[in-house]
């Protein structure tokens, strides 16, 4: 008889493709996963498995090169984040990937968290609008725009519950599952795949430019992590602050409801953009997953 599993994924931008992998592989043990909850790319990759496209979205985001990945960025200067998120979004809307459904109506539970920054609290989407609860979900302060609402300000629900096991619905499983994928431990890297392939040199330049300056304001570089912390800048150190804190929360939670089974991945594994390296990442969580599951003996 299947084992069934309700699973909790984390946030962790593009590293949250590590998901696909951890999914991919509890399917092919046999295992049944019956609910999920998610914050961020959580919500996001739990949200397709359930309204079955995730598959779809594999195969899609596994062909994106490095140019296509920019070209989906829509940058605007607003003073609440430097990427409106609307076009990646719009794309994934118009291919399908993200129905027009209402989280009650999706065929397993589905549980959906975003953080208001204004009345300082969760908000536990379980029922409502599919996609306008993933949008909020994956709002990354200072990166993507939040969502206004008529008394409050969504963002990343990472900020309050990178990992949301306690908000798991757990009737009717067997085993409570977690997926981390910002985990403080190392990250050996496979053998580099060429991801600039077919680019030109116009185009090579244009993205190298976007990938400096995102690391200077936001993840910063091994350069910076030799230099001293007062010459770190303003957003390097406000990311430094929040990956503490989430690990901090992390721990929190995983101490107060322990899983049945953990899998974690580095924090290190890739930056919050690098989509481009979906199936280094798919493969790399679907190793993690063996491993754990082989170490819980299930």
């Amino acid at each position: 008889m299947r084992k069934k599993i309700a699973l909790a994924l984390s946030s962790g931008g593009a590293r949250g493709l590590i998901h696909i992998g951890v999914i991919h592989e509890l399917e092919r043990r046999g295992f049944d996963i019956v609910s999920l909850s998610g914050s961020s790319m959580g919500a996001l990759v739990g949200s397709m498995y359930v309204a079955g496209t995730l598959n779809d979205f594999k195969d899609w985001v596994t062909t994106l090169t490095r140019m296509e990945v920019l070209r989906l960025v829509d940058f605007t200067l607003g003073s609440k984040g430097f990427i409106k998120g609307e076009r990646i979004f719009y794309e994934m809307q118009k291919r399908g990937f993200i129905p027009d459904i209402n989280i009650e109506d999706l065929p397993k539970p589905m549980v959906i968290l975003a953080t208001d920054i204004v009345n300082n609290k969760e908000i536990v989407f379980r029922k409502g609008n599919l996609a306008k609860a993933i949008r909020a979900s994956i709002s990354i302060p200072n990166v993507f725009m939040p969502i206004q609402t008529t008394d409050g300000l969504l963002v990343d629900g990472g900020v309050l519950n990178p990992l949301p096991i306690n908000h798991l619905i757990t009737k009717g499983s067997d085993l409570v599952g977690a997926v981390d994928t910002n985990a403080l431990i190392p990250y050996k890297k496979p053998k580099q795949e060429e991801h600039h392939a077919g680019e030109t040199d116009e185009e090579r330049s244009l993205f190298e430019q976007f990938k400096e300056k995102w690391y200077e304001f936001f993840e910063g570089d091994e350069k910076k992590k030799l230099e001293k912390a007062s010459k770190l800048g303003y957003f390097d150190l406000l990311y430094r602050v929040l990956q503490v804190m989430m690990n901090n929360m992390t721990q929190k939670t995983l101490k107060e409801t322990p899983p049945d089974f953990l899998v974690q991945t580095s924090k290190d594994a890739c930056g919050v953009y690098e989509f481009y390296r979906a199936k280094e990442l798919i493969a790399y969580g679907q190793k993690a997953c063996t491993e754990a599951l082989d170490k819980a003996e299930l």
